[in-house]
Parts: structure tokens; C-alpha cells; sequence
């Protein structure tokens, strides 16, 4: 039998969620939810209805995992809890600083329903944590260092079109080479947030805009672009969407340790990737998280879970006995 996925959201993240599902054998979309009027989304995958998200109760018993593919800033926060006294939930929640807010809120809708929710399932969070946690368990005398890039910012790519005079505008984080290797090669660094990433721009100016001034609000900007070196290009619209059509993202997760009586031998530890496209890697991983939700479910479990909860072989369509025989 096939897992029935619905999707709620139909943007970048949702449509990256439909095409991995159709990369899984074991799964079949059941119906897309959607805020906008249904008769105005065109999905990919033929036959599958498009129903509002006021109607997603009808379908409680016709859909065995709901991913949810809304923002963290405002969607997740309410849907994962209100969404998980219907269904068995996903989101990829990445407000890593209310992570444990949410936790509690989701786990709470979730026991009382006898659901399973699984929260902040991506790369990061997600595969970057998981890889955090196996480093730090093994080496436990060592230091851990995190760089996103390259890849576009979606949320400062917006920060950038909102100043006056901007046409449009994407904005790409650049871990510093220097520094990624001053890790790599042992140092173990103490590093500013300026010496980690750099940022750059590239911006389409309203007909008549100041350059120079646009540039310095850019650079100058609190919580997005103070704090880095930032490089800023002023390029044309038809430049921007040949160049720069694409969502690539990708990074490194790395820890350096001892190991020893005195700690007399280095050790380094590093996980990276490099991604075309982030919601639709970012999608992949939540849909092999669905699986793994599906999986709890049917066992009786209920509640809450992250990353770190679920063992690896929940993930895979393949059976405990070809995963031994084939990957371990």
C-alpha cells in the first residue's frame, strides 16, 4: 500500500515535495491544500485534486502524512500544532532560536490527537544537526564550525529589494575560503561572524535611482549586511534572470578534536553540500521524513520528534535486511 502524502502549500517547497514523491515508489500524492482560490493552482501531477485548506478536515482518514510547506515566520507556528490534531505532520520549521517553543506546542497537539509530528526537517536544520550531533557524540573534546554558501538568501534577497530605488535584487552568501580552510587544517580558529561569510549583491535600480546611496543603505543595513564584507553589483533585469533564475544553496558542517591520553592526535569531521536547488533538496529530505512519520505511526507512537529521535533505517524504503546486506 501506498503512503498517501498531502501537501499543504503550493510554492517552491510544495512543488519540490510533489516531485519527490513521485521519486518514491512506496508513496502517492493524495490532494494539495492551498490558501489561494483551488481553481487557480495547476499542479504537476495529473488526476490529484486541489482543494482549499478550509476543506483539509474532510480528508483526516484519506491521507496518511500532511507536509506542511508554509514559512516559519508566521505559518508554521500555527498550522504544525492546528494541522496535527488531523493528521501525521512535516514541516521544516528554521527558527532555530523558538525550535523548542514549537516542539512543545506541536507535542502537546500531537499526544492529545495520538498523531506523530515531525518538526525542522531540511538540511538545516535537519541533515546539518544530525551531523552536528554524530561529530560532537565521537569527539567530544573538539570544536564545532558551521558555513552556509554558496547560495542565495532568500530572506536577504528580500531585505535588498525593499530599499528605495531597488528594481530587484538576490543576494548570495560566500563562506570565507581563508577561514574554511584554517579549519580543515586544524587550527581550530576563534572566528568573527565577518570572518565567516562574506555577502553579495546583485541589484536592479529603479530608472533614475542613486546607485551610491542604494549601495550604502545595503551595506549598512542592521541584522542583514552590517556585520559582513559585502560586495554589491548593479547589473540589468535582463542580466538578473539569466544569471540568476536559480535557488542553489549548500554548505559545511565540520568538527576538529583530540583524541588520545593528552590529546596528542587531531581528528577533523566534514559534512558538505552543494545544492542546485534548496527547496527542492530541502523537500527530498522531508519527504524520506515522511516515510519515517508514516512508519511511528503505524507502530502506535504519537507525539513530537526531530531529527535526532528517528533512526536512519525509518528513512529508507528499503528493508532492514537489504539495508544490512547492501549499505551497512
Amino acid at each position: 500500500m501506498s503512503i498517501r502524502v498531502g501537501i499543504l502549500g503550493y510554492g517552491n517547497l510544495g512543488r519540490g515535495v510533489e516531485c519527490a514523491v513521485k521519486q518514491n515508489d512506496d508513496m502517492e500524492l493524495a490532494a494539495v491544500f492551498t490558501r489561494r482560490d483551488p481553481s487557480g493552482v495547476t499542479i504537476l501531477t495529473e488526476g490529484v485534486p486541489v482543494c482549499s485548506v478550509d476543506d483539509a478536515a474532510d480528508w483526516k482518514d484519506k491521507i496518511d502524512v500532511l507536509i506542511l510547506c508554509g514559512g516559519s515566520a508566521t505559518d508554521l507556528p500555527k498550522q504544525t500544532p492546528e494541522f496535527a490534531k488531523l493528521f501525521n505532520v512535516i514541516d521544516s520549521f528554521d527558527t532555530h532560536a523558538r525550535i523548542p517553543e514549537h516542539f512543545a506546542n506541536v507535542d502537546a497537539a500531537a499526544k492529545e490527537s495520538g498523531k506523530v509530528g515531525i518538526i525542522s526537517v531540511g538540511w538545516d536544520p535537519g541533515m546539518f544537526s544530525l551531523n552536528r550531533l554524530y561529530a560532537n557524540a565521537i569527539l567530544p573534546d573538539g570544536k564545532d564550525y558551521t558555513f552556509w554558501g554558496k547560495g542565495v538568501s532568500q530572506g536577504h534577497s528580500d531585505a535588498i529589494r525593499r530599499v528605495e530605488g531597488v528594481k530587484d535584487g538576490k543576494q548570495y552568501t560566500i563562506p570565507s575560503e581563508a577561514a574554511l580552510e584554517a579549519v580543515r587544517n586544524g587550527e581550530n580558529p576563534e572566528l568573527t561572524t565577518r570572518q565567516k561569510h562574506t555577502r553579495e549583491c546583485f541589484v536592479v535600480l529603479e530608472e533614475g535611482a542613486d546607485a551610491a546611496k542604494v549601495e550604502a543603505e545595503i551595506k549598512s543595513m542592521p541584522n542583514y549586511f552590517a556585520d559582513y564584507d559585502t560586495t554589491v553589483h548593479f547589473i540589468s533585469e535582463e542580466e538578473l534572470k539569466r544569471d540568476h533564475s536559480g535557488i542553489p544553496h549548500g554548505g559545511f558542517v565540520l568538527r576538529s578534536g583530540k583524541t588520545g591520553w593528552d590529546g596528542e592526535n587531531s581528528h577533523l569531521i566534514e559534512y558538505s553540500l552543494k545544492l542546485d536547488s534548496n527547496p527542492e533538496f530541502t523537500s527530498s529530505v522531508i519527504v524520506a521524513y515522511a516515510r519515517a512519520a508514516y512508519r511511528l505511526a503505524a507502530e502506535g507512537q504519537s507525539g513530537c520528534k526531530t531529527v535526532f529521535d528517528i533512526a536512519p533505517a525509518y528513512l529508507s524504503a528499503k528493508s532492514g535486511e537489504e539495508l544490512r546486506k547492501e549499505m551497512l
